[in-house]
């Protein structure tokens, strides 16, 4: 039997965090090629350190000519992602920084075992494992604690970039530890914030006095009490940071990225990867399920992992476990999902309208757990296909 009470915590990173600014960049990259052609395939890698950034990996476009002319504008999508951060610090500033691009063609041996031709379907982009997760103990059915960890980020965010806040600055961290009764999230036993700020002479007190105002109205009325504990830029001054401080690299924050620990990660990161790559697709499609699986009332919590091998066109398995919240059978559920969606490569991006460039929103404040955008972006979070399941069992 699962635990009913305990704590549980989570943590998120800002846009501004080294390596979200590299995933940032690496998205954008990506957007750019998909812009050109739905086909595209990227699998872009960023680093970011004191006033440079290196972009490598491998790109491919069918057109040779649109292949150069984007090459060419990798500086130009960089120096755009860090503007729009915010960094104009003397060492990691948008417009004077170094922007090394180190992008070549995508291996054509790569290209053999993914590409559809001479009847064979299109294969799996890399072997691997895929995790989605799903829980009603929030209305985005995503765990409270990492839920709760980016929409403070996210807040922070908005009211530094309009003005409000001019002292705060774009690095930053928050860790919330969330207090369950009998399964459900009821409060924070502590809260850890840690942000980037102007002036050497702002205490932790002041970065206190101004976040906490934000902290509030972002947590649930009541989950803020006498006893939870309050930890503000707990080592002190935090002026050197972003890369400066620290270096960058694409896809470091995978737990971030995903449920914060409170799920299994199948280890691949998502950034900069075309969704004919499964480490990124098939880990959509898992979310996907999982949430209509939830959304339909058939179990209260949920994990779906599928499994791949590259060149390979259908998922080796398909698990299911509700962790004993289930309203039917979790097999049942397994051979609902197989008959409601098309786990293929190409069937996943086609029901889930992946071919879009919609992937340089997805680079901060997690992945999970955002409302649908009406271009198509955050398709997977949509519950249109629980009917389908219900159908199926």
């Amino acid at each position: 039997m699962s635990r009913k009470n305990y704590v549980f915590t989570s943590e998120s990173v800002s846009e501004g965090h080294p390596d979200k600014v590299c995933d940032r960049i690496s998205d954008a990259v990506l957007d750019a090629f998909l812009e050109a052609e739905p086909e595209a395939r990227v699998a872009a890698e960023t680093f970011a350190t004191t006033n440079r950034v290196v972009i490598g990996g491998e790109v491919g476009l069918s057109d040779r000519d649109a292949l150069k002319d984007h090459m060419g504008r990798i500086e130009e999508i960089a120096r755009a992602c860090i503007k729009d951060i915010g960094y104009e610090q003397d060492k990691f500033h948008h417009a004077t920084c170094e922007v090394t691009n180190l992008l070549h063609r995508q291996s054509a041996h790569i290209a053999q075992g993914v590409d559809a031709r001479d009847n064979k379907d299109e294969g799996a982009g890399d072997q691997g494992i895929m995790f989605g997760f799903a829980t009603d103990e929030t209305p985005e059915l995503m765990p409270a604690p990492i839920h709760y960890a980016h929409a403070v980020l996210r807040r922070l965010a908005e009211v530094r970039k309009d003005g409000t806040e001019p002292t705060l600055r774009p690095d930053a961290k928050s860790q919330l530890s969330v207090r369950y009764e009998d399964g459900k999230p009821v409060g924070v036993t502590s809260i850890v914030l840690s942000t980037q700020h102007a002036d050497e002479r702002q205490t932790s007190e002041d970065i206190r006095a101004i976040v906490e105002p934000y902290i509030r109205e972002v947590l649930p009325d009541g989950w803020i009490t006498a006893e939870t504990e309050w930890w503000v830029n707990p080592t002190g001054t935090f002026v050197i940071g972003g890369p400066d401080g620290d270096a960058g690299l694409t896809g470091r924050k995978i737990i971030v990225d995903t449920y914060g620990g409170a799920a299994p990660h199948g280890g691949g990161a998502f950034s900069g990867k075309d969704p004919t790559k499964v480490d990124r697709s098939a880990a959509y499609a898992a979310r996907y399920l999982a949430k209509n699986v939830v959304a339909s009332g058939m179990a209260r919590k949920c994990t779906i992992q599928l499994s791949y091998a590259i060149g390979v066109s259908k998922p080796l398995s398909i698990y299911c476990d509700t962790f004993g919240t289930g309203e039917v059978d979790d097999a049942a559920i397994e051979t609902a999902i197989g008959r409601a969606m098309d786990l293929t490569p190409r069937g996943i991006r086609q029901h889930l309208q992946l071919n879009r460039p919609i992937y340089a929103r997805t680079a901060a404040y997690g992945h999970f757990g955002r409302a649908p955008d009406a271009d198509g972006g955050f398709s997977w979070e949509k519950t249109d296909l629980v009917a389908a399941l219900k159908a199926g069992v």
